[in-house]
């Protein structure tokens, strides 16, 4: 083979090279590492509707989940398209949530919310991890202590509302939130990772306690999963 022969052949190699191997820009990386937020989803409920009694009946479980719930899952992901948001999770659209409108951030909420308290609970409840309970003790003192100060954040949160167990930095913190705001959300007064919720909203217990929510708040204790409570931890 002549030089001028080796010259072209290997033009050629290289050319056939550059056509059957596409160029990976920054484009392209771009498109692979940041997936947007389509839609939020409704988690399958983990336990059957009359799971959780005689602490929370069947039909308040069987509404709360396929309507109200429900409809908030649809109503986010409608927000979602019309508004064109665009955020890479739940998370960065909570941190954002100040940017849009009002049906956003109450759906986005009501989503996200119910499912988290849904995977609080179980039937027959969890007993207390040693990584929990521990924590509870640096931060209040006595179980005793925290359950009277978690039923009292719950009970007087003024109308609906959450009441919320969260971690901020080394601590351990408890607070509420009105309507469907949550502790990720960018306006939310009370902030901090999410351990353990509790759904103050008259659907969530009217129909079997009418209006005693301090004896729907006292049941709850009966179905918390703290297995669930400290893997959040």
């Amino acid at each position: 083979m002549n030089r001028r022969k080796f010259i072209a052949d290997s033009a050629k190699a290289t050319a056939v090279t550059f056509v059957t191997v596409p160029m990976i820009n920054d484009e392209v990386f771009a498109a692979v590492e940041c997936k947007e937020l389509t839609q939020f989803s409704q988690i399958a409920l983990p336990y059957s509707f009359d799971s959780l009694e005689p602490y929370i009946d069947k039909e308040t479980m069987n509404i709360h989940y396929t309507k109200h719930h429900a409809a908030y899952v649809k109503n986010i992901n409608e927000a979602i398209v019309s508004e064109n948001i665009k955020e890479k999770n739940e998370n960065a659209l909570f941190k954002n949530i100040d940017k849009y409108s009002s049906k956003a951030r109450n759906n986005a909420g009501g989503a996200w919310n119910h499912n988290f308290f849904w995977e609080c609970m179980t039937p027959g409840g969890k007993a207390m991890p040693t990584k929990v309970s521990d924590a509870i003790l640096a931060n209040f003192g006595s179980i005793d202590a925290f359950k009277e100060e978690f039923a009292k954040a719950a009970a007087t949160r003024f109308g609906s509302g959450w009441a919320w167990l969260v971690k901020d930095g080394n601590s351990l913190k408890i607070g509420s939130t009105p309507n469907q705001d949550n502790p990720l959300m960018n306006v939310s007064d009370f902030k901090g990772k999410p351990l353990l919720a509790l759904d103050v909203w008259e659907h969530a217990y009217y129909l079997h306690y009418q209006n005693r929510r301090p004896d729907y708040i006292k049941a709850f204790w009966n179905v918390v999963d703290w297995e669930f409570v400290a893997k959040q931890l």
